[in-house]
């Protein structure tokens, strides 16, 4: 799963460095108690590298220290934001969203669902094919398959979310590649 998810948090970056190529220094917002925390935090600065850029891994576990991560992130003067996938952070989503647009940082996150409260942009699975796709798994575990003989399944559709109105209050301008890309587009 880590080097999954390495490869969606690079593709995360290199979608946020096309929407703001002159931010070079990149903040990643990690939740430290994720098991893919150290993958992401150890792989994505050699991706950013390879763009030019700079990255600052900044942690948060509980919601008490996200104005800690985001007072870091002013300070060390991050152009933008990815947020790593984490299921604490979709549950403080809106949270999360309030504090980038307070400190006027492009973020991307992971699922639709930040775009939707006022994130500027997501890229990542689709969240209710994954909850689909676990109850075929319960229904077949239920008839009497053994879990460990069921396949691994991997995502293998990934939508990308821009929000119109955020990038307009941030003073971004889309680039047409990136608005073509996109399966939805919030206005």
């Amino acid at each position: 799963m880590g080097l999954f998810s390495f490869t969606v948090e690079s593709k995360k970056l290199g979608l946020l460095h096309e929407l703001v190529p002159k931010a070079v220094v990149i903040g990643v917002l990690v939740n430290p108690r994720n098991p893919n925390a150290e993958t992401v935090s150890k792989g994505l600065p050699a991706a950013a590298r390879t763009l030019g850029l700079q990255i600052h891994v900044v942690n948060a576990a509980t919601e008490g220290e996200f104005g800690a991560a985001f007072a870091t992130l002013v300070q060390q003067q991050a152009g933008a934001l990815v947020v790593a996938a984490d299921p604490f952070f979709n549950v403080q989503r809106q949270e999360l969203v309030v504090l980038a647009a307070r400190h006027a940082i492009p973020a991307i996150y992971e699922w639709r669902e930040f775009a939707a409260v006022g994130g500027l942009m997501s890229y990542g699975t689709i969240i209710s094919d994954a909850y689909r796709q676990a109850g075929v798994y319960t229904g077949r575990i239920l008839k009497g398959e053994k879990p460990a003989d069921l396949p691994v399944v991997q995502p293998t559709k990934f939508e990308l979310v821009i929000n119109l109105k955020t990038a307009k209050a941030l003073g971004l301008q889309i680039p047409d590649k990136l608005l073509a890309l996109a399966d939805e587009v919030i206005e």
